[in-house]
Formats: C-alpha cells, sequence, structure tokens
C-alpha cells in the first residue's frame, strides 16, 4: 500500500498484511503529523496486470513443402524480436528449425519429455527471448513411446509442456508433414493453428485433408481452432497463383492472412543460420512476416 501524508505530502510503502486491523491512524515520521489509515488518507498502489494466458499456437497442415518451419521460425523470432517471450518447439524428426536458427543444442522436446535432461537443459536459448525445444532423429522413438501408452497418449506433449508455458508469451509448435501421434499430440495442446498454403493445387488437397483430421480432434477439444489460413509462395506474375489465391479468400476470408511473397532471401537465409529479419531485414520477405506477427499480436504498431 503506498501512503501519502495529506499535510508534507511523504510518500511510505507500507505491507498492507502487516498492519494490525485496530490501527486506525499512522504519524508521519517527516512531520510528525497524524493522519487516517484510510483511503483519503493513502492510496493503494497500482497493482501490476495480470499475466495474459500464454498463447499456444501451432503451424500445422497434412503436406510438406509449404513453409511451416519458415512460417514458424519467423514467426516466433519475429514475436521475440517484438519483445515477446516466446519457446520454439520443433515436434519434426528432421530437426530443421535448429539448423535454421544455426545452433546446436545438445537435446530438445524426447530429452524433455523422457526426463533424460532437466528443462533448463533440454530448451534452447537460441536468440534474446526466443528459446527452442529442438526437434530431430530422437523423436522416433517418442512416437513409439506414445504409441505403446494404453491411456492418455495424446496428452504426453501437453503434459511435458503445461508447467513451462508460463515463463513464456507465445509457444510456438513446428509439426512435421503427415499425420502421426505427435501431430495428434500437438493438436490436444494448442489452441490457435496457422495453417500456411503454398499457391498450389496440390496443397489445397491437403489443407481439405488437414481439416477433416481436425475436425476429428475437436469432437474431443473443441478448445482448438484453425485461426490463420497463410497464402506462401506467392508470385503475383504467376496467374494460377493469383486464381488460387482468389479461391482461397472466397472459401477462408475471415481466416486469411496477408500472403508470404516469393522471396529468394526466405530460401538463403537458413544456409547462414540466420531468421529473415537477420539476413535480410529490408527484404519482401521480413516485411511480409512482420506483417504476420502484427496480425498474429493483434498489434499494427509493432515494427513501425
Amino acid at each position: 500500500m503506498l501512503l501519502i501524508c495529506p499535510h508534507c505530502k511523504q510518500q511510505y510503502n507500507i505491507d498492507e498484511g502487516k498492519i494490525p486491523p485496530s490501527v486506525k491512524t499512522v504519524k508521519c515520521k517527516n512531520c510528525g503529523q497524524q493522519f487516517p489509515l484510510q483511503p483519503a488518507g493513502g492510496i493503494a498502489a497500482p497493482k501490476t496486470p495480470p499475466k495474459q494466458p500464454v498463447r499456444r499456437i501451432g503451424v500445422c497442415i497434412s503436406k510438406g513443402g509449404v513453409g511451416k518451419t519458415t512460417t514458424s521460425v519467423n514467426l516466433a523470432a519475429g514475436l521475440a524480436f517484438a519483445g515477446f517471450k516466446v519457446l520454439l518447439v520443433d515436434t519434426d524428426t528432421q530437426g530443421q528449425d535448429s539448423f535454421v536458427l544455426g545452433v546446436k543444442p545438445k537435446g530438445g522436446l524426447t530429452e524433455l519429455i523422457t526426463e533424460e535432461l532437466k528443462p533448463e537443459e533440454a530448451i534452447f536459448k537460441a536468440r534474446e527471448r526466443l528459446w527452442l525445444l529442438a526437434g530431430g532423429k530422437s523423436l522416433a522413438g517418442l512416437k513409439r513411446l506414445i504409441d505403446r501408452k494404453d491411456f492418455g497418449g495424446e496428452r504426453t506433449l501437453a503434459e511435458a509442456l503445461e508447467p513451462l508455458e508460463n515463463q513464456y508469451d507465445y509457444v510456438i509448435v513446428d509439426t512435421s508433414p503427415g499425420w502421426d501421434p505427435l501431430t495428434v499430440n500437438v493438436l490436444f495442446y494448442v489452441n490457435e493453428i496457422i495453417t500456411p498454403v503454398s499457391l498450389e493445387i496440390m496443397t489445397l488437397q491437403g489443407l481439405v485433408e488437414f481439416l477433416k483430421s481436425l475436425s476429428a480432434i475437436q469432437k474431443h477439444r473443441k478448445e482448438v481452432a484453425l485461426k490463420y489460413i497463410l497464402p506462401t509462395f506467392h508470385d503475383q506474375r504467376v496467374k494460377k497463383c493469383t486464381n488460387i489465391l482468389e479461391k482461397i479468400e472466397q472459401l477462408y476470408g475471415h481466416m486469411l492472412c496477408k500472403p508470404i511473397r516469393h522471396n529468394v532471401h526466405l530460401s538463403e537465409s537458413p544456409s547462414v543460420g540466420q531468421t529473415i529479419f537477420e539476413f535480410a531485414p529490408g527484404s519482401t520477405g521480413a516485411e511480409d512476416y512482420r506483417e504476420l506477427v502484427r496480425k498474429v499480436a493483434d498489434n499494427d504498431k509493432l515494427f513501425r
């Protein structure tokens, strides 16, 4: 409680819990005057606003080559550069998130879940305000472990992450192509889904298949929902891209994000272990991913 003497304006920070209930007045040490221990004689110190619940976001679709890892890494990095604390979780056996960020963690998601490493050892600080739970080949064994569980295997990932997530503002989960036990685990953990869609017919088919699978999960877990559809590899010179984009807008306009334009820097940046913001901050790729960060964070002022 912050008390202010009405006579000399001297301020005192008082632990309200240590004030006996019978005490009604206090004496100012500065001027010696007494004043009532009431709102009129003092005001409560402003309370720290409660921490917002962590945002759990999965980057998912049942098709490879659409920019899931590029989107996961650059979205996570962009949010971190914007000032948020972000945990990036790689659930793919290829472990490409580590490669894209140019880091080599000694462990990751598998070691966290099997308790081979403590959380502070398994979680790698990849950038300022950006932490990584790496994927890799060891996840194949984790999938078998999940399959052998008689009950609750779909909650394996959630059980490992939920005790840690309050340290972060966002948890971004990168998924593998296809449909496997870890993908199911992701959908039993995240609440929001971003689906990257490269502007080609086969990817639209993959989107339809993914939505069918998601619908099956939603029967058991209504909290998870597709929130963003992100067109990728958009080349305005190719008429087919424009036609497919218009079709997606007709079907899913309320979920549609600004497209990620085709940009060579996005494919070059992983070779030097940098995000697009580090490798080519002035490129269209960086500009488009900054726009995605603004949309996800619901803050148009970021990076302005």
